[in-house]
């Protein structure tokens, strides 16, 4: 007998590749679009400015890296914190802990603008910037900083607008800052000639409408979470950070890896180096994107017949979505290796030195995307299974473990063509170690 359910949930019919592609399509769009924003930014700065400043935006990268970090630490870290409460039907203490979270995250964004302003040369020489890149990162980080309050309580709003039920206006706040950032980076950058300090002028604003949206949102009283009067409880900022504790160890990461490229490359090409290795990093984020927002769209699926203990239908889905993943990632593959010529010209004009040294440098880096498709999907996969420790594993091989190790051995023994090996190296480690988990969870699964 048919199951009216079934009807009703989405998550519980028979998937095929077309309707699991349908299903996903939402976050997949998302996804893209974050990915052509962010290298549209990035786009706009080497053509308007030039390289040097493309450079510069990699060099301050990881001080901006800890920022979001700690933005999305607290965001997710008091997601999990208010929509608890509110599930209990404590809607008054849910709105005085976001209260107290969102000051705490307005009062770190003012102490990190602060001492960010004064010690801004200390921090931009500690991160390796040369003599001819310094004044292009002082200048971005100096306009940068002023903004980081904003840039905190946007990741909060985004965040907790959706705790608070309107999934929608967060996603429009998304996408109106990224679109205001283009913008502005055009108007800043193109007539006005601001230079680099254009482009941080942008992207501050763009942090600065979600922030404020946010703040009106919430001061509005009309949904279920808005500003009231804060309990000083430091154990909700704890357990808030607490919670969200592993974004902020990736955002670090991130920093680190980022850092280290940077540094290696300075070494070896000087700033050519550093502005051919920023082109392959955000290429790569773009051409991640699609499988990143697969998985995030199929994680759900995943989760819910675990849940019901449905193996048949689990089975499925996971085999519909290994092969879609196996089908992009040699499709990125072939588009990174066959068309890096005109991929990197959007970044860098032909015939230059650090277009020739992106171009031949991601015909290797290219190899990556092989086998980062199965990493990122499984890691999704094992966290949708509730076995986040499996997939914090592999998060660390294949974003922070492997790419250090051999970002610290390969130059030394390959020179260059060590650092474009770094990322395919630590991606086919993290593949190998991807299978055996898949087969071990496998035999754990099979009755006895």
């Amino acid at each position: 007998m048919h199951n009216p359910q079934e009807t009703e949930n989405p998550l519980s019919r028979h998937f095929t590749m077309q309707s699991l592609l349908k299903f996903a399509f939402p976050t997949m769009v998302m996804m893209v679009f974050m990915g052509l924003y962010t290298v549209a930014d990035t786009v706009l700065v080497a053509r308007f400015v030039d390289t040097n400043a493309l450079s510069a935006l990699n060099i301050v990268c990881p001080a901006v890296n800890l920022i979001v970090g700690l933005g999305t630490m607290l965001a997710t870290g008091a997601s999990a914190i208010i929509a608890r409460k509110m599930g209990a039907g404590e809607e008054l203490r849910a709105s005085q802990d976001f209260t107290l979270i969102v000051g705490a995250g307005l009062f770190l964004g003012l102490l990190i603008a602060i001492l960010g302003t004064l010690f801004a040369p200390a921090i931009i020489r500690g991160l390796g910037a040369s003599r001819v890149l310094f004044p292009y990162c002082r200048e971005y980080l100096s306009v940068l900083l002023l903004f980081t309050p904003a840039s905190i309580l946007q990741v909060l709003f985004q965040n907790l607008i959706v705790t608070a039920g309107r999934p929608g206006t967060g996603m429009l706040l998304s996408l109106s800052a990224g679109i205001a950032n283009i913008l502005l980076d055009c108007l800043f950058m193109g007539p006005l000639k601001l230079g680099v300090k254009g482009a941080a002028l942008g992207t501050g604003i763009g942090y600065t409408i979600p922030a404020a949206v946010g703040i009106g949102f919430f001061f509005t009283k009309k949904g279920s979470l808005h500003f009231e009067k804060p309990v000083p409880d430091l154990s909700v900022l704890a357990e808030s950070c607490a919670n969200g504790s592993s974004e902020m160890v990736s955002q670090a990461a991130a920093a680190v890896t980022t850092f280290l490229f940077n540094r290696i490359m300075m070494g070896l090409l000087g700033e050519n180096g550093v502005a051919a290795i920023t082109i392959l990093i955000y290429t790569q984020f773009l051409l991640s994107a699609l499988i990143i927002g697969f998985s995030m769209g199929a994680a759900p699926v995943i989760s819910y017949h675990y849940g019901g203990r449905n193996e048949k239908e689990l089975q499925n889905v996971f085999s519909l979505c290994m092969r879609f993943v196996a089908a992009v990632s040699v499709s990125v593959f072939a588009a990174a290796f066959f068309f890096a010529s005109p991929l990197v010209g959007v970044f860098a004009g032909r015939g230059t030195p650090v277009y020739e040294i992106a171009r031949d440098g991601l015909r290797i880096f290219s190899f990556g995307f092989l086998f980062s498709g199965v990493n990122m999907f499984t890691s999704a996969a094992f966290t949708a299974l509730s076995n986040g420790k499996l997939s914090a594993i592999l998060s660390f091989l294949r974003t922070f473990g492997g790419i250090t190790v051999l970002l610290l051995t390969l130059p030394r023994l390959l020179g260059v063509t060590g650092v474009w090996l770094a990322v395919p190296a630590a991606e086919l480690l993290t593949m190998i170690v991807a299978f055996l988990f898949l087969c071990r969870s496998r035999e754990t699964q099979r009755p006895a």
